[in-house]
């Protein structure tokens, strides 16, 4: 999402993979709706929660949709992110690499800590009954400081270490000649199927010290993830060498569909033999439980079927774009970037409105997704921007 794959497409010799920016496109809704059922009423953490009556199998429903979305969307960004770093850094240098990562990921890492945390922190705590002005609020802010705020932006914070790990390691072993991309085989269904159980044992293993819902918190990093976004950073990188995106074959993108309708149905099956039933699901985020071990290997085989699958889709059915697509992948970074404070402020506007949460979910759904493409595009249109989102 935030590396300048747009740039980047235009100098390579590959076609322009149109599918990646609507892959894209997706993605950054998926991370929308996300937030905004977590406010109406999913499980999950976030400034604002709105009350209002949510019937049980609604709060299910969604907490299904915010749990399925966290299994493989923030891998699946990690992974198309990196995805043209090897092109970049092979045109560009490792300084100027570095440079560039540090322009277009720190920048905004920083505006959002110093200018946008504290501003929409001010306004939820008006809107929760705090009465004075914001220079005494800030004063109260800064005092209690002890952690950056860097909300959604936690995941830049993260593409940037990776980023600069990657220079690091290039620098390292100091290739004689960058290879160029070569043709070649997608990884076998057994391989990926391989890879997935891989990643879901050590998943299992760093949650037994590190459980799902701690942070490290001075940027906000869930460290029970990031199995899976190290790996699928990396992946990202070796498919760019090896071609993997455009090399998956359509047969295997219908076995992987079936690998995601499966996982569908056993989701919520796991979770009931987990405890949810008795509203004891703990285990399942933890330590040395079967239930854990469950979870842990269903999140990561999700993530690579999601991943396989979506690929395939995309590349055979929107590898191609009209105006509003290329506006709206234009936008993208922008509109991630802004997003928690146009939702929350719109939540807020709309909170007299008194509606079943599940059912207000549903039609502020497609106005917040709206409005935040409206203004991350209207950001990216400022001269001070554009040369950086």
């Amino acid at each position: 999402m935030t590396d300048n794959s747009t740039a980047d497409q235009k100098v390579t010799s590959k076609p322009r993979l149109f599918y990646i920016d609507n892959l894209r496109i997706l993605l950054t809704i998926l991370v929308i709706l996300h937030h905004l059922a977590i406010g109406y009423g999913a499980s999950g953490n976030n400034p604002y929660v709105e009350a209002g009556e949510i019937s049980t199998v609604s709060t299910i429903l969604m907490t299904l949709f915010v749990a399925i979305n966290q299994s493989f969307f923030m891998g699946f960004f990690f992974m198309i992110s990196s995805y043209f770093s090897p092109g970049s850094y092979d045109r560009k240098g490792a300084w100027m690499y570095i440079k560039d990562r540090l322009k277009r990921l720190g920048i905004p890492l920083l505006f959002y800590i110093v200018v946008i945390d504290p501003l929409l922190s001010y306004v939820l705590s008006r809107y929760y009954g705090f009465p004075g002005s914001l220079g005494e609020f800030l004063s109260i802010y800064l005092k209690s400081y002890d952690r950056l705020g860097v909300g959604p932006l936690w995941f830049v914070a993260a593409l940037l270490i990776f980023s600069l790990v990657y220079a690091l390691w290039r620098l390292a072993i100091k290739p004689p000649a960058s290879p160029p991309p070569s043709e070649g085989k997608a990884p076998s269904n057994l391989a990926i199927a391989g890879f997935a159980l891989a990643l879901g044992l050590l998943t299992f293993v760093v949650r037994i010290w590190m459980p799902v819902g701690r942070e490290f918190e001075l940027l906000g990093f869930q460290l029970a993830h990031f199995v899976q976004y190290i790996a699928m950073f990396i992946v990202g990188i070796v498919a760019y060498r090896r071609n993997w995106f455009s090399e998956l074959t359509a047969a295997q993108g219908k076995v992987w569909l079936r690998v995601v309708l499966l996982l569908l149905v056993l989701f919520p099956v796991l979770f009931v033999a987990a405890g949810a039933l008795e509203g004891d699901i703990d285990k399942a985020f933890g330590g040395v439980h079967w239930q854990s071990l469950a979870y842990s290997v269903w999140e990561e085989f999700m993530c690579l079927a999601m991943v396989v699958t979506l690929l395939v889709w995309f590349r055979t059915r929107f590898n191609q774009q009209g105006s509003l697509a290329q506006k709206m992948s234009a936008a993208a970074y922008a509109t991630y970037i802004f997003h928690r404070p146009t939702i929350i402020l719109l939540a807020i506007a709309l909170s007299s409105i008194k509606l079943d949460l599940a059912l207000k979910f549903v039609l502020v759904a497609p106005l917040a997704v709206a409005l935040s493409f409206l203004v991350g595009y209207a950001v990216k249109r400022l001269p001070i921007a554009r040369n950086i989102l």
